[in-house]
């Protein structure tokens, strides 16, 4: 029974795979930036007509949930999702399907996760007579920008009514070659939270030290204060802090009033998390006071960690082999970026994982967020058919 289903989704996966190559190449000649992802949902609405699923829009903006009941649809509720939203960079690529949107481009993959759900929405639904329960189909806007879409489509509902029991996503993997996955069972993502610092102090000629309080001596004394203490006091937390922008308007003359910074913190666990925020602030302010001036230390608080439940991941790593083979699904590290993904991580049983779209062969090796980020589009056959096959088996 198994291996005849698995013989359909792979089957279909062929037969739908030109159409879907041609969603992706659309897609990413249209990016759109977070939240106003209008002509991308409008796109995904027709899409998910003509297939003949049914769904809500509207959510949270430009959000997407549709609904493919199979038998029993109450018993239980299986969730994908996939993130909508662009970058704020010019491609530079030299290809049929560059982005036509200026200074816009899909360099994080989100065109891939999107043609993949649809892709395994219209195997799924081809299918649906041989599906126990209902598959909830998440199309979420600005995964690249606070407060994350995730957040926003939660409490909206997009968990409930029906009520999700477990959900997956996944997200391209430029280290890996096309034909592979990885996962990673418990915690996988860390926190993000942005840094915003201003440092205030009294600006006037530099040839006149004793008139001013130089806010960039501040920063500077600050930024390695606050770096030492963070190694020091983390323990076994797995910890990032970077700072990479500092601006104080002066000259080779002259000393600003003001300095400004910007940073990120990381880590895995919550507990130091909140700790760290106290020792920064604290350290931050007792600096600029003793050195006579003022600062103001904001935290913008981002993502929360990303965990796997474990039992599920565990169960979709085996199916994954399963349909794959075993050389293709590898274990994956802990990594220290972050994705709006753990928001339903937090509150739902979730699988986040991987999926291989790297071909040296053909000079696609680029990371995203690069302007020549592209994919092995064999990887699309995989991604949409595994999906489908985790979905199916849940």
């Amino acid at each position: 029974m198994l291996m005849d289903l698995k013989a359909k989704i792979k089957a279909l996966s062929e037969q739908y795979f030109t159409e879907v190559v041609s969603w992706r190449a659309h897609l990413h000649a249209h990016p759109e930036l977070a939240f106003e992802e209008y002509q991308t949902s409008e796109f995904i609405c027709k899409k998910l007509d003509e297939i003949g699923i049914p769904y809500e829009k509207g959510i949270a903006k430009t959000g997407i949930i549709g609904l493919i009941k199979g038998k029993n649809p109450e018993k239980k509720v299986f969730a994908l999702r996939a993130d909508m939203d662009a970058l704020p960079i010019q491609e530079t690529n030299n290809v049929p399907y560059k982005s036509q949107n200026e200074g816009i481009m899909h360099a994080c993959g989100h065109d891939v996760h999107t043609s993949c759900v649809l892709g395994s929405a219209k195997i799924l639904n081809e299918l649906k007579d041989e599906l126990e329960g209902t598959i909830k189909l998440i199309f979420q806007p600005s995964e690249e920008k606070l407060p994350g879409g995730a957040s926003v489509m939660i409490k909206e509902g997009a968990l409930e009514n029906p009520k999700v029991d477990h959900i997956i996503g996944q997200h391209v993997y430029p280290e890996l070659e096309a034909g592979k996955v990885g996962f990673r069972p418990g915690v996988y993502m860390a926190s993000c939270d942005e840094l915003h610092v201003t440092i205030k102090g009294k600006g006037g000629h530099a040839a006149l030290p004793q008139n001013v309080v130089n806010p960039l001596m501040i920063a500077s004394k600050m930024l390695l204060e606050i770096d030492h203490t963070i190694k020091e006091q983390k323990g076994e937390a797995p910890t990032v802090l970077s700072f990479g922008k500092i601006m104080g308007n002066g000259a080779t003359n002259v000393v600003p009033d003001v300095v400004k910074i910007e940073g990120t913190f990381r880590t895995l666990d919550e507990t130091w998390r909140a700790a760290a925020h106290k020792i920064m602030k604290k350290t931050a302010i007792q600096i600029a006071s003793e050195m006579g001036g003022d600062c103001d230390f904001d935290i913008h608080l981002g993502y929360p960690f990303l965990k796997n439940n474990e039992p599920l991941t565990h169960k979709m790593q085996d199916l994954a082999k399963d349909y794959l083979g075993s050389n293709n699904v590898i274990d994956l590290d802990i990594r220290m970026t972050a994705e709006d993904f753990s928001y339903y991580s937090q509150v739902v049983d979730a699988c986040f994982y991987r999926l291989g779209v790297r071909n040296e062969s053909l000079g696609i090796t680029s990371s995203v967020h690069t302007s020549t980020f592209d994919i092995d589009i064999e990887s699309l056959k995989v991604g949409m058919g595994l999906m489908a096959w985790l979905a199916i088996n849940q």
